[in-house]
């Protein structure tokens, strides 16, 4: 898969919302109906199976992983499709992460008609990306923007005046009827768009100065997972692959 100048077009785009609830975060499937194949975004380790069975009865083929960033609250399942699959990984390569593919700002990934637009986004991590579909008129913000929310900035390089200024400079410059589509959400909303978040955000709507108070009072709990998910998603999940026979199983 090769990253390319992107060709517009809106036929044969085909898109999931998955959810983990243990997590609370959701993976993002784009797929070209024309070419059988598709993305996953931000793919989780213990919902690899569900993907996968989507995949397949979808009739695609799937060529890419992508990570928004290092995620510090589940492993990823990039290292897991991977097997199964024969996709390739990608991330950012401000991430501290491996991967097949190391993604830089402004870059264009293309597969058939899916035109995705690589946004750097940090704040939340040094490495956060988004990913800009224009023709769909969708963003997908990883743990930068959330649905009235953002992601916190007290541990892994956060930096909350960082996250706003990306915030401000790289989504809110977007069309405001871009539909919003974070990597977690905690309240069971779906998704949202530039123009509600502007409006409604209840941090980012605050000046630049209030909002590093709040997302530095936040006093919010030490990550549970961080321990045992960063190490494995700084080698792509790879280590904690189910070790059950997948001979049969591969697209």
């Amino acid at each position: 898969m090769a990253l390319k100048t992107c060709v517009n077009s809106k036929n044969h785009f085909i898109f999931r919302q998955l959810f983990d609830s243990l997590s609370c975060t959701y993976t993002y499937l784009l797929g070209d109906l024309n070419k059988k194949e598709c993305i996953l975004i931000d793919p989780v380790l213990e919902q690899v199976k569900r993907d996968f069975s989507l995949v397949n009865e979808l009739g695609l083929k799937l060529c890419l992983a992508l990570n928004t960033h290092m995620h510090a609250d589940h492993i990823t399942g990039t290292g897991y499709l991977k097997k199964l699959t024969g996709c390739k990984s990608a991330i950012s390569k401000a991430s501290g992460a491996q991967a097949d593919i190391y993604l830089e700002d402004e870059e264009q990934i293309s597969l058939g008609n899916i035109c995705l637009k690589v946004l750097s986004t940090p704040g939340h991590t040094n490495g956060c990306v988004s990913y800009y579909c224009k023709d769909q008129h969708i963003v997908f913000t990883g743990d930068a923007l959330l649905i009235r929310g953002c992601g916190r900035t007290d541990f892994q390089e956060g930096d909350p005046a960082i996250l706003y200024k990306s915030i401000y400079s790289r989504l809110f410059t977007l069309p405001p009827e871009t539909v919003v589509y974070p990597a977690h959400d905690y309240r069971g909303m779906m998704s949202s768009t530039i123009s509600e978040e502007m409006k409604y955000n209840p941090r980012l709507t605050k000046s630049l100065e209030k909002f590093v108070d709040i997302m530095n009072n936040l006093n919010l709990g030490y990550p549970k997972q961080i321990d045992k998910a960063l190490p494995a998603n700084r080698s792509c999940g790879l280590h904690y692959i189910p070790k059950e026979n997948l001979q049969n199983t591969v697209l």
